[in-house]
């Protein structure tokens, strides 16, 4: 239970940070949705750029990441080799990247179809390069078991980001309408830059946390070991396909929707997608909180006998907070839907399906350990990339007949399909006795009390009343889970209550 305690402590801090931090984040989405009205296509434009970067940073970091909490918790290996080596094969892999974008930029542009901006390009793709380095002193500080640093850096990223979003997006704007100012804000500030000044305020923010690295990034030798690389390499190359197939699962249909629904027509439609997904991102907040503790432990309990049963125990407990937070989120859905513009609401139909299939991407991860700890990495390459094969097919025949429908069903089907795979091939390789009928049965009482959430909102039409009786139905499964699952009198600080 101490191991348990230990990952829901690091699971709060890093949780804190990534929830405060998306939630922050979320001022940008109203922000966005009205300045940038859904008939522009401005925010298609942000959701399909980032689309792109998402896919980027999976590629320059290509896996280092995970093989670096691999091989720095082999006893064999100098903590410091492992970390200088990956500090300078993503750093150097970063340079690359960027000088071959930079003297290539009008080409990719125009094939783009950005050929008007290509700065929008450039800035992004020098903000991914940093972001991607970034990922190993970070990464770092998981091993070191320094939450608080790490979670004080990622706010102060998203404050920094959100209070510049705020001043070009809000203040300058109003400021350059009023003829007393109008003329000294238009030294600095310019309206024709628009969807610009998201992506240079972006650039400025990853670029400036950096220096508050300075300690992880100094006192030690910077050596690339080749032969240590070598062997992370060939660790590391499925876990880069697998990155690949991942993020494709979350970001093919931004990249394909504009080819599928050409002209402004799919800019416009992109927009409300992307802005309505922003709000099942909960569960992805979820999902990155737990990874950033899980990693790490994991891998740091590779040699105890018991660990399987508590990999069990925590695949149970994702699941569960899990299923809270899509009763939480879709039973508050009225609320919500406020933090986009009313302009993108029709989109908000998607939310449920897209939280499900975050939660079997969840799943998923969890799941991957047993190919991470047995060395079969190349299992996970396989599974992701039939995923994403699934996903994409989807997609390609959905779109056009369905419009961004298709994009939320579809990534039911490719995580679906990823997750059911590995489950069955890790029962031969590396079999955990998950509490199955347990799952189910959580499963099975949250798809009641989201039905019955859509049936009282069909037959009553008084948002109030819906609200009162959604948030009865949470309590409910709430209820059940500390009741049945949920022991208090051994978390630390609330248990002290339930003592005799």
């Amino acid at each position: 239970m101490s191991s348990l305690s230990s990952l829901v402590k690091d699971t709060a801090i890093y949780g804190l940070s990534s929830i405060i931090g998306r939630f922050l984040n979320y001022l940008l989405v109203p922000l966005y949705t009205t300045a940038l009205a859904a008939s522009t296509g401005g925010y298609g434009v942000i959701t399909e750029v980032y689309s792109y970067v998402a896919l980027l940073l999976v590629l320059l970091t290509f896996g280092m990441e995970t093989t670096f909490f691999r091989f720095v918790n082999k006893t064999e290996e100098d903590p410091m080799r492992v970390y200088a080596t990956t500090l300078i094969a993503v750093g150097g892999v970063g340079l690359l990247f960027v000088a071959a974008v930079l003297g290539l930029l009008p080409q990719i542009a125009a094939a783009l179809g950005y050929a008007d901006h290509p700065e929008y390009l450039g800035m992004m793709a020098v903000c991914v390069a940093i972001d991607a380095f970034q990922c190993i002193p970070f990464a770092y500080l998981r091993y070191q078991k320094k939450p608080i640093k790490f979670a004080a850096l990622k706010l102060l990223f998203i404050v920094l980001n959100i209070s510049l979003n705020l001043i070009f997006f809000l203040l300058l704007p109003a400021l350059y309408a009023l003829p007393a100012t109008g003329e000294i804000v238009a030294k600095f500030y310019d309206p024709a830059v628009g969807v610009g000044y998201a992506f240079g305020i972006n650039l400025f923010c990853t670029a400036l946390i950096t220096f508050f690295f300075r300690r992880e990034l100094t006192g030690f030798r910077y050596r690339l070991d080749t032969r240590l690389m070598r062997r992370m390499l060939s660790y590391a190359w499925p876990i880069l396909i697998l990155g690949i197939a991942g993020i494709l699962n979350q970001t093919a249909d931004k990249m394909l929707f504009r080819h599928l629904v050409p002209g402004e027509e799919g800019k416009v439609q992109l927009g409300i997608y992307g802005a309505a997904v922003k709000i099942a991102m909960i569960m992805a907040m979820i999902t990155q909180a737990f990874r950033y503790a899980y990693e790490p432990f994991v891998f740091g309990k590779q040699a105890e006998k018991d660990n399987r049963a508590t990999y069990a125990k925590a695949m149970k407990y994702f699941l569960i907070f899990t299923l809270l937070a899509f009763l939480l989120v879709v039973g508050n859905m009225e609320i919500l839907k406020h933090l986009i513009g009313s302009d993108y609401w029709p989109g908000l139909k998607v939310v449920p399906v897209v939280m499900a299939a975050e939660i079997m991407m969840g799943i998923y991860f969890n799941l991957s350990f047993w190919y991470k700890l047995t060395d079969r990495t190349i299992w996970g390459a396989w599974f992701s990339g039939l995923g994403c094969l699934v996903l994409i097919g989807v997609n390609v025949w959905g779109i056009p007949r369905y419009g961004y429908m298709a994009c939320a069903w579809a990534g039911v089907a490719g995580y679906g399909t990823a997750m059911v795979t590995s489950y069955l091939v890790g029962r031969k390789y590396y079999p955990i006795d998950y509490p199955l009928k347990s799952m189910a049965a959580y499963v099975l009482l949250a798809a009641f009390f989201y039905a019955l959430m859509q049936g009282f909102a069909a037959y009553c039409q008084n948002a109030w009343l819906q609200l009162g009786f959604n948030e009865v139905c949470v309590v409910l499964f709430a209820a059940h889970i500390v009741y049945h699952d949920l022991p208090l009198r051994q978390l630390p600080v609330v248990g002290r209550f339930f003592k005799k």
